[in-house]
């Protein structure tokens, strides 16, 4: 693996260092939760696994899986639809604030493109996560946070704090972009009359 892969496997694994479920939703079955199970990153028997079938509106139930280790900090979720769905690609043209608000659901296999400003490929670090847009955005910013801190590069520099410029705008509803989700799984969605799903 090159230095520049392993930076970006290690932004994506910093990134996401948001909750997996950004909201309340209702759970169909009270959570499975198993600790004291070896972590595969330091070696501890201080992982938890969860495991939780949540009901999203206009979406269906779907499973989140997790595990998370009290002594290294390592966490990794995913999360799979309960019904089995096709491969789909969606796509969003955000315009306002109010595409903030949009539901997300994101699996570890689907890949999301922000033209012109970042991708969040799917990976060893990819996580799976329910939000909405700006719950994305913010996903993104921190990313590239994470990159502007490591990066020695002025240009490079000037570049990033420039898309970070970019993201506050959009969020702020002062600039448009458009936010694309491909998954082959099937597993994820953009939750909107203005969203445009094809496939892959």
């Amino acid at each position: 693996m090159s230095e520049e892969e392993s930076n970006q496997e290690n932004s994506e694994q910093q990134s996401e260092t948001a909750p997996a479920i950004d909201g309340e939703f209702k759970a169909v079955t009270p959570a499975d939760i198993l600790g004291g199970e070896t972590c595969p990153i330091c070696s501890t028997k201080n992982l938890t696994l969860r495991e939780e079938e949540l009901e999203i509106p206009f979406f269906g139930n779907v499973y989140v899986f997790s595990m998370s280790c009290s002594n290294c900090k390592f966490h990794k979720a995913d999360l799979e639809c309960k019904d089995q769905r096709g491969p789909a690609k969606y796509t969003l043209d955000i315009d306002c604030e109010e595409d903030m608000k949009i539901r997300v659901i994101r699996s570890s296999e689907a890949t999301i493109k922000i033209p012109r400003i970042s991708d969040i490929e799917p990976g060893p670090a990819a996580q799976g996560f329910v939000t909405n847009v700006e719950g994305v955005f913010s996903r993104v910013k921190q990313r590239l946070e994470h990159l502007k801190e490591s990066e020695e590069d002025n240009d490079v520099k000037k570049k990033i704090r420039n898309m970070i410029k970019k993201i506050n705008r959009i969020t702020w509803g002062q600039d448009k972009a458009k936010l694309i989700i491909e998954d082959p799984s099937g597993n994820s969605a953009i939750i909107s009359e203005k969203v445009k799903k094809g496939k892959l």
